[in-house]
């Protein structure tokens, strides 16, 4: 059985979600399967596990995506997946699973600032209905969900008629002599980081209030942010503190993990959260707001607030303060995180590639 899986959506230089979720499961996948993967500029094998074997064919946004199994029919492949679900499927001669991480953007509808002019244009256009994505689902023979909140709205909306398989991110985690090196420092640290984009559904303002209520701390966010993320959130609540890192690599997030008192964000909705899976790894206690997939995530680890609700994000952060309630909730976290893991995924994977090579044979 030869899979082919999709890695022209890896980000270069950097990893976001869906990146990550490709080099977590490719790096697994290959020891199961006879495993190709497929990008679209070399630079992308940089993030991606070493010795994998690869094509080089057109990017995901090219003009030629609606008819890339022209492309792809050349490897002879029997299964492709592709961590997207807008891979074109016209004229393939193998089967073929897109995943849907989330459905996000039809409540929250502005599309990524990095995407090109007419990308962002047509990602309004596509979540203005459910249609277009019963097209897209309908036009593969299986469909790949990272988690069972997001499964579960799939069958909700009546998004396919295609069997759904579930498998999960997950982060990989430190070794346990990595973790809590001195909890009490921790608790006493008066630290809180925010792994995440500055998209309005993040509701990064809730974090910044919630911080504004806590003299003394100091909120930590990460990611890349623009002038106007800056002073929107300064702005919203002008008394507390914020660091802003413009982007932190690997190491210096973890080493952020390992110091903090605690993970936070705040989201209204989301696919997964796999920030909170690497703060649980490292025993870091996380405070999220109180959505379905967090509860999914985190189950009785974490700390839960009302999305909306600063004062009740202060509350449970501040409730950390005791040395005894922080290592609970580390020893907690740490043991959820473990439920997780990128094999356990590959595997879930490899069964559906198996299942639909045995059903086309048979055939």
């Amino acid at each position: 059985m030869r899979v082919v899986y999709d890695c022209r959506y890896v980000r270069i230089g950097r990893h976001d979600g869906i990146s990550r979720y490709t080099a977590g499961v490719v790096g697994e996948l290959r020891h199961l399967v006879d495993l190709v993967v497929l990008i679209s500029d070399e630079r992308q094998l940089e993030m991606l596990p070493a010795g994998l074997r690869w094509r080089r064919i057109s990017g995901p946004t090219s003009v030629l995506e609606p008819l890339v199994a022209l492309q792809v029919n050349r490897l002879r492949p029997d299964v492709v997946i592709t961590p997207m679900q807008t891979m074109g499927t016209a004229l393939r001669r193998y089967k073929v699973a897109l995943t849907v991480h989330d459905l996000i953007y039809y409540s929250n509808p502005e599309p990524p600032h990095d995407l090109p002019g007419f990308v962002r244009v047509l990602w309004r256009l596509y979540h203005k209905a459910w249609w277009p994505q019963r097209v897209l689902l309908n036009g593969g023979d299986a469909v790949v969900t990272v988690s069972h909140t997001t499964e579960g709205l799939i069958e909700q909306h009546r998004l396919t008629k295609r069997p759904v398989v579930v498998a999960r991110n997950a982060a990989d985690l430190p070794e346990r002599s990595a973790v809590a090196s001195d909890p009490d420092a921790q608790a006493a640290a008066r630290s809180i980081v925010y792994m995440g984009s500055f998209m309005p559904y993040k509701n990064v303002e809730t974090l910044a209030r919630a911080a504004e209520l806590l003299p003394g701390y100091t909120l930590h966010l990460l990611s890349r942010s623009t002038p106007a993320d800056e002073q929107r959130l300064r702005e919203a609540a002008p008394r507390a503190t914020l660091e802003f890192h413009r982007g932190v690599s690997d190491e210096e997030y973890h080493e952020l993990l390992r110091r903090c008192t605690a993970l936070v964000t705040a989201s209204l909705d989301e696919g997964f959260g796999i920030p909170l899976v690497e703060s649980m790894g490292y025993g870091t206690p996380v405070v999220v707001s109180d959505i379905p997939v967090f509860e999914e995530i985190r189950g009785e680890a974490a700390l839960y607030a009302p999305a909306t609700d600063p004062a009740a994000f202060a509350e449970r952060i501040r409730s950390l303060e005791d040395p005894a309630e922080w290592r609970r909730r580390s020893a907690l976290g740490r043991e959820q995180a473990e439920r997780f893991s990128w094999a356990e995924s590959a595997r879930a994977i490899a069964g559906l590639a198996g299942e639909l090579t045995r059903r086309a044979r048979s055939r």
